[in-house]
């Protein structure tokens, strides 16, 4: 009996034991599935988060493609965006309104006035009321009561006083805040009003003014740079424009972008060096044409008849290390020839040559060209004072008679008479330049420093040697030495040598006034005749 009882419960241990292990075995088996759960879990949003990273560099590369060429198009359009714009400005749209404003008075209010009901004492009630109980006490307190609510009413009176002076003296700041702006409108008004006057009659100060705020209101696309200098000459209505253009950074080195997930790289396309250097130029050649276009659009009056347009870029030289703004684009224009251009049809670079501009080589490169005509003429002492010498000539004249300022001054009338614009230097002042011409022609190439010599003998060599240093130094174009009389072989030679100077001798001179003036002059003395 006690062999079964002990056999039973070896039995019943045995089976606990049993039931323990599988309930292990399934504790473990349960472990394993929910870390393998959570491991794909892990995989699972691991790779979803890189698919979602991928996508979105994806997406990055297109809106850099997008955006690339958002800026290209832009480029591509900057003559286009001109002529379908509203005009830039006229004197009308410079005009100030003045808009009177409402007066609100920023003042404290003194607020409500005081009640009798918020310090009446409660009358006696009840049995007090009936037997006079308590009576004296609230005539006391009656009179305590009224005497406050007379002070409260005085210092209402006071607050409500003080109010009312500080609105009135807001008021008074108010309207004269608002008579001075009315009368600075009313002053800026008149003010442009003469300004337009001055304009209409081509006073340079005025065309200039205008002219510059016409070219600052032009939008340009971010990296545009905005330096521009204007020049009027009312002789001819010509007025030189100076615009800072951009550098070849402007077009953007990439042609899109792309995502190479292998590498998770963000790779750039970039643009052929053929294509930026092509649009570079169409760039340079559409802000020439838009800037001709604006000045002429907006210059309703018509007093600017023709446009010189320099575009320089500003740089720093890799070779020197200085900073240099060489010329890519010259060219220049009248209204007439330009306005038979059908702008919205034009190729920018196709029609610069057709108006004969002037433009750079290479002009990605920098590579700078001599603008056809500079007006900085503030480096010479001009006169103001002009003498007709034709007029006065008689039959045959003898020039060597003429007083020196009357040769110069007929030497001024006859580059006038050849289609160029002449002034004479103020005497004894004129740091070795008697007159300063500049033409537009693109052959003749810009300013010229004369010096006239009326001589009976040989002008020596020192004296054309001075002539190159001066035109060094004031960096003109060309230096034309004219004299009544002859010059040496040397003279020639170092002429001819060093390329920007041009003798003029006493029978050459006689024809040009011949051929221009219609005069017939005598030189001088005949020169020698030269050794073979």
């Amino acid at each position: 009996m006690a062999q079964r009882r002990g056999d039973s419960w070896q039995s019943e241990y045995e089976r606990q034991q049993q039931a323990a292990h599988r309930e292990q075995v399934r504790a473990q088996r349960e472990t394993a599935r929910q870390e393998r759960a959570a491991d794909a879990e892990r995989k699972r949003r691991e790779k979803e988060r890189q698919q979602a990273y991928a996508a979105q560099q994806v997406q990055l590369a297109a809106d850099r493609t997008t955006g690339v060429e958002h800026e290209v198009e832009q480029l591509g359009q900057l003559l286009r965006d001109a002529l379908v714009a509203d005009p830039l400005i006229s004197f009308d749209s410079l005009r100030r309104v003045h808009t009177p404003r409402r007066f609100v008075a920023s003042v404290p209010g003194p607020g409500p006035a005081p009640r009798w009901e918020d310090f009446a004492p409660p009358e006696p009630t009840g049995l007090s009321a009936v037997f006079g109980l308590g009576r004296r006490t609230y005539e006391r307190r009656l009179a305590e009561e009224q005497e406050r609510f007379r002070k409260a009413e005085q210092r209402h009176g006071r607050a409500v006083a003080q109010y009312r002076e500080k609105v009135d003296q807001k008021r008074a700041e108010h309207r004269a805040e608002q008579e001075r702006e009315a009368r600075d409108v009313r002053e800026f008004n008149d003010s442009l009003e003469q300004r337009r006057d001055m304009y209409r009659a081509g006073e340079p100060e005025a065309v200039e003014w205008f002219l510059e705020r016409a070219l600052g209101a032009s939008a340009y696309p971010p990296g545009f740079p905005s330096q521009r200098r204007v020049a009027f000459r009312p002789a001819d209505g010509s007025a030189l424009i100076e615009v800072q253009l951009p550098l070849e950074d402007i077009v953007p080195a990439a042609r899109g972008y792309t995502y190479v997930k292998s590498r998770d790289e963000m790779k750039v396309l970039p643009r052929p060096e053929k294509e930026r250097k092509e649009l570079y130029a169409s760039v340079l050649a559409q802000v020439a044409l838009r800037t001709l276009y604006e000045i002429f659009d907006c210059d309703k009056d018509k007093v600017v008849d023709s446009i010189v347009f320099n575009g320089h870029v500003t740089t720093v030289d890799r070779a020197t290390g200085h900073e240099v703004s060489p010329c890519l684009i010259t060219l220049s224009t009248d209204r007439e020839q330009f306005g038979k251009l059908l702008l919205s049809q034009v190729e920018p670079a196709a029609c610069l040559k057709y108006l004969n501009a002037m433009i750079s080589p290479n002009p990605y490169e920098l590579e700078p060209i001599r603008p056809i005509v500079e007006f900085d003429l503030t480096k010479y002492r001009l006169t103001n004072v002009t003498m007709d010498v034709v007029a006065g000539l008689d039959s045959r004249p003898v020039l060597t008679k003429l007083t020196p300022t009357e040769f110069e001054h007929l030497i001024r009338q006859l580059f006038e008479a050849i289609g160029m614009e002449a002034w004479n230097t103020q005497p004894s002042k004129d740091e070795g330049v008697d007159a300063v011409a500049t033409s537009k022609d693109p052959i003749f190439n810009g300013e010229c420093i004369i010096q006239a010599k009326r001589y009976a003998k040989l002008v020596g060599v020192e004296s054309v040697q001075a002539l190159a240093g001066v035109v060094e130094h004031k960096r003109a174009a060309k230096g034309v030495l004219i004299t009544t009389s002859w010059f040496g072989r040397a003279s020639h030679t170092f002429a001819a040598q060093h390329g920007r100077l041009q003798l003029i001798e006493g029978p050459e001179l006689v024809y040009l006034i011949k051929e221009h003036l219609g005069k017939d002059v005598i030189a001088g003395p005949v020169p020698p005749k030269r050794r073979p």
